[in-house]
């Protein structure tokens, strides 16, 4: 949202996705009592042609299943736009294998954090960076082999450096910056980085000054690739059934930060930002 929205002009509705329940339809695919996901933004009511712009693709406004969405707020979180991007980004991007080391930050949010949690399905030795002690203890929790709070750590590379002795394989990158050139350079050959997002640029007021990357993903022959997760909007089904399968069986967990009531959206936005959430924030009208 924030990437986005800086975009934006001032004064239009603040986007973002909502799940919504159909209240009046004249369309054949929509039935009053439905649930839907969709990109309405900031607002309690809508009027909709049944379809929506999903990053760069137009799609249908997304009816929940019941039998995938137990519960209505998944379909904004694990079972969701950012299961899907965990899920993408992580397997078509990185390509794991049994055996790797993967490394991925702000790893007690929604996306990190099952990223993480795909990786050890998958046989990976997982290393999580956040930003609390609490998160730390939630990400061991979830499985991971290592945390960190890297808000106390006296060098973010000693810290890889001890968790990573073989190196790292794998490194799944939402934050940016300093964590993105100090990961690439404790990387093996060959490996692979899968860029998410850039949260610690966002709010950045002046440019940020770079070390250069360049001969590091040159001279360790790495392939380092950005993405957007609509880009695989037609297989998000196949994701999401097959997250839902992993949440039974009880081989994925999922975390909520529940903010109530409408008015209080902006602030649950901003506690983006400093990391008041664990897994996915949501607000509950």
């Amino acid at each position: 949202m924030r990437p986005y929205s800086s975009r934006l002009p001032l004064g239009i509705t603040m986007i973002g996705t909502q799940v919504a329940k159909v209240v009046e339809s004249r369309n054949d695919k929509y039935s009053p009592g439905d649930l839907v996901v969709s990109n309405f933004g900031w607002v309690t009511h809508t009027i909709s042609d049944g379809f929506q712009r999903w990053g760069d693709k137009d799609g249908p406004v997304l009816k929940l299943d019941p039998a995938v969405h137990s519960s209505p707020s998944t379909a904004l979180g694990v079972l969701g736009m950012p299961g899907a991007t965990s899920y993408f980004g992580f397997l078509e991007i990185c390509k794991p294998k049994e055996g790797e080391t993967l490394v991925v930050n702000a790893a007690a949010g929604a996306v990190g954090s099952l990223v993480g949690q795909i990786a050890k399905l998958k046989g990976c030795r997982v290393v999580g960076f956040a930003g609390s002690d609490a998160k730390v203890k939630y990400m061991l929790g979830l499985g991971f082999d290592a945390a960190y709070n890297y808000k106390k750590v006296e060098s973010l590379d000693a810290a890889i450096k001890e968790s990573c002795p073989n190196g790292v394989d794998l490194f799944f990158d939402n934050v940016g910056g300093e964590f993105f050139e100090v990961t690439l350079s404790n990387m093996n050959e060959f490996g692979h980085v899968s860029i998410c997002g850039a949260i610690s640029l966002y709010n950045a007021t002046e440019k940020p000054k770079f070390g250069s990357v360049s001969d590091v993903i040159l001279f360790k022959q790495l392939k380092v690739e950005g993405f957007i997760v609509s880009r695989w909007l037609e297989q998000w089904p196949k994701a999401f059934k097959e997250i839902s399968g992993w949440i039974q069986e009880g081989k994925v967990k999922y975390d909520e930060h529940i903010t109530e009531g409408f008015e209080n959206m902006f602030e649950a936005f901003t506690g983006l930002f400093t990391g008041d959430n664990t897994g996915k924030a949501v607000v509950k009208i």
